[in-house]
């Protein structure tokens, strides 16, 4: 008898020699693999999530996630540092989604969307403790709405962890305490600029902004730094001076030092005209100046990569 041949028995993707299906498959593995360049592009919230992301100790904001109907809401940091919670019904039946988790992938946009998928597929009272990405989640763009901008609630403690009328054991009260501890204080400013910008208090007698901007060509942003730099208006006013940027996530963030003694919110106008002037200069494609490429050598020299 004929031996039957095993390679008519595979279900091939029509169209596709057996060859050609390995080397999809391959190419399919690899991709899971890849570090997103930017994990949040296609969200009008992306700066945010960043900044919430890399910056900010406890904030949470409602999110519109498509296909369910509890609330949800993003969060810096749950307790445990967990990927996600949902509260039982008696605690109002919120879900909250974690930035700031214990155990994550290179890829944290694809994180926050297995996340998302798992509050979608899960009820009342359970957590979720590890939040990497196993190739089972949506895209990001497929779970929120891709126009919406974040109303972040900030906060100087983590009281928000725990739901209305909760019952506060020792044990719980004493995590309570260490986790508030650790929070330094910060606060969003600059209202109607581009990006998300937000001043916290480290201390060491210093305060800093830290500004994530959305979007820009980064050799354009650096560019326009070095020119702003060069006619001295890189800074925030008096007792203030330019730290260097940051770049996280395939943006860039521009960093300030501050006198702390200075309110946070008496930045506002300033960093409005520093805003203007930046997106001015985005479109600049004319030579740098002798000192402008000076400034911009300065500027590089001081970058500082997170992820």
């Amino acid at each position: 008898m004929a031996k039957k041949n095993k390679k008519n028995k595979e279900q091939l993707p029509e169209g596709m020699s057996r060859r050609q299906a390995k080397l999809a498959a391959r190419a399919a593995e690899r991709a899971a693999l890849e570090k997103d360049p930017r994990p949040y592009a296609g969200l009008a919230a992306e700066s945010q999530l960043v900044a919430l992301q890399e910056f900010v100790p406890s904030a949470i904001a409602k999110l519109t996630l498509k296909d369910v109907d509890r609330d949800v809401y993003v969060a810096t940091v749950l307790p445990g540092a967990s990927a996600a919670l949902i509260r039982d019904e008696q605690s109002g039946g919120q879900a909250f989604v974690g930035l700031q988790v214990k155990t994550h992938s290179h890829n944290p946009g694809r994180d926050l969307a297995y996340a998302l998928n798992w509050v979608k597929n899960h009820g009342e009272g359970e957590t979720l403790e590890s939040t990497v990405a196993d190739g089972t989640e949506p895209k990001i763009t497929e779970l929120l709405d891709n126009d919406a901008i974040l109303d972040v609630e900030v906060y100087q403690d983590f009281e928000w962890w725990l739901p209305e009328g909760a019952q506060v054991t020792p044990q719980i009260a004493q995590s309570m305490q260490m986790a508030n501890d650790s929070v330094i204080e910060s606060h969003q400013v600059g209202e109607g600029i581009v990006g998300t910008a937000f001043w916290a208090n480290a201390g060491g007698g210093k305060a800093h902004i830290r500004w994530v901007r959305p979007n820009d060509d980064e050799a354009a942003l650096l560019n326009g730094l070095a020119r702003i730099a060069a006619r001295g208006d890189l800074n925030l006013g008096e007792g203030t001076k330019f730290a260097g940027v940051f770049r996280t996530h395939g943006l860039i963030a521009p960093v300030f030092d501050l006198d702390p003694e200075v309110a946070y919110d008496s930045y506002e106008e300033k960093l409005k005209a520093v805003d203007a002037a930046i997106t001015a200069e985005l479109d600049n494609d004319a030579e740098l100046t002798a000192d402008e490429r000076k400034q911009l050598q300065n500027i590089k020299s001081r970058q500082v990569t997170l992820r």
